[in-house]
């Protein structure tokens, strides 16, 4: 006779993992257990049968042993038909998880999708879960209390991994891809717009709320500087382009005259802020502003300008810089927690965290956002996702599906049989002896 003594299949493409193991063992306990007690029973369903007309006691015995049979046989009955057909006999109506594998996988995805995956029950679980408040602590590295915890924070956490991520990232993508995307987004914004316009548009707000000013009394100072300090260069220039029959002390006297002359103007310039040079400066770099916007030779000389500044072997140059400088400053920076960027983002994160545990109203925007990301997350994926646990359950096979539900639960199963005896066992002895009282 069939005692669903089975072992459990391991075809399934992976090796059973010791909690399995652990559950095929306390199952096969079980089953070994209902089945001692039935065999118990039948023994002593046949001493008392035997002896019962020598000791008419032992007909109570008989009776008691006798209905602990029925129970058991009929509970190993019904337990056996869930799952395969008792004593491999194909009877109506059993094995029914093998025949109705695929309605059970439907049913099952059905309730979980109704009772499990609807917005009403996730946002009332989201909303006394209070999230932003637990994943502030936990981001914050402090208890209910505010106290700090011991150990790593969740920043620490989060910025270890995401160290991890940054380099496997780095590894992953090849250099040359990445200075082509470079170089592709350095022609698209820097090289190929027009370099005239914008420039002539930002140049002119910034001449017309007089920023350039700084800069201009910045040269005249050192124009200023230059001349206090080059009396001998002025006479020497004055000198070379003299007549060569004009005597020397008259080129000492022009020498001297022009670099007072020289000095007087700069430092005029320098002390007037409305001189007519700094005016002229003004109006001539208002107009450059101008010509850059609109005039169409000057347009062009600027975009050879550019083109001088950033041909092909420029712009290769710079993407391949570029990327350079922005892989190593971070490679640099996970693989140092003592880093200025490591430690920023770790101390940004940890502030987050104080912010969401100290800050009521950022904590209910937080937790209504993630409700409206679940609550729309179900709402149009339910069917995908209650999907997966319908089409997992087609693909499993049949006798397997019914192996590892009983894996799971057949151990308490097994406690209807055990049960099922003892009742039996009970009610066996009530009918017999109440037929006894009654009918002698």
């Amino acid at each position: 006779m069939d005692v669903n003594t089975a072992p459990i299949s391991q075809d399934s493409g992976s090796l059973p993992s010791p909690g399995d193991a652990a559950k095929a063992a306390a199952l096969a306990r079980m089953k070994g257990i209902a089945l001692a007690l039935l065999i118990a029973l039948a023994v002593v369903f046949g001493v008392s049968f035997a002896l019962q007309h020598q000791y008419p006691w032992l007909a109570y015995v008989r009776a008691a042993a006798e209905g602990g049979m029925v129970g058991a046989l009929a509970d190993w009955f019904a337990v056996t038909a869930l799952f395969r057909h008792p004593m491999g006999l194909k009877i109506p109506h059993t094995a029914i998880i093998p025949r109705k594998k695929d309605q059970i996988g439907a049913s099952l995805g059905d309730f979980v999708g109704t009772n499990f995956l609807s917005e009403d029950v996730i946002r009332t679980k989201l909303a006394a879960t209070d999230l932003a408040h637990s994943v502030g602590r936990w981001l914050s590295g402090t208890n209910d209390d505010g106290a700090p915890t011991s150990g790593p924070t969740g920043a620490d956490r989060i910025a270890k991994e995401g160290a991890a991520a940054i380099r496997g990232l780095f590894t992953v993508l090849r250099d040359d891809d990445v200075q082509a995307v470079v170089e592709a987004m350095v022609r698209k914004h820097v090289v190929d717009p027009p370099w005239g316009p914008p420039v002539g548009k930002l140049a002119e707000r910034v001449f017309e709320e007089g920023h350039h000013r700084h800069l201009v009394d910045l040269l005249i100072d050192r124009a200023a500087d230059w001349v206090g300090r080059n009396h001998e260069t002025v006479n020497r220039l004055v000198s070379d382009r003299s007549p060569l029959w004009v005597p020397g002390f008259v080129d000492s006297l022009v020498g001297d005259k022009v670099y007072i002359e020289l000095a007087k103007f700069v430092k005029g310039i320098q002390a007037d802020p409305d001189h007519q040079v700094r005016q002229a400066i003004d109006t001539y770099l208002k107009e450059l502003a101008q010509d850059l916007q609109h005039d169409p030779a000057m347009i062009e000389r600027a975009e050879g300008i550019k083109s001088q500044i950033l041909g092909d072997p420029q712009v290769r140059d710079i993407a391949g810089r570029t990327w350079e400088t922005i892989k190593k400053a971070f490679l640099d920076a996970v693989d140092d927690p003592q880093s200025e960027l490591y430690q920023r983002f770790v101390a940004a994160i940890r502030d987050f965290g104080h912010r969401l545990v100290d800050d009521p109203e950022l904590a209910a925007k937080v937790n209504n956002w993630v409700a409206d990301i679940a609550a729309y997350v179900v709402s149009n994926y339910r069917d995908q996702i209650t999907g997966l646990i319908t089409d997992t359950v087609e693909r499993w096979d049949a006798e397997e599906t019914s192996q590892k539900i009983e894996l799971q639960v057949g151990r308490d199963l097994q406690f209807i049989r055990i049960n099922g005896t003892v009742v039996g066992s009970l009610a066996g002895l009530l009918i017999f002896t109440v037929a006894t009282l009654l009918l002698g």
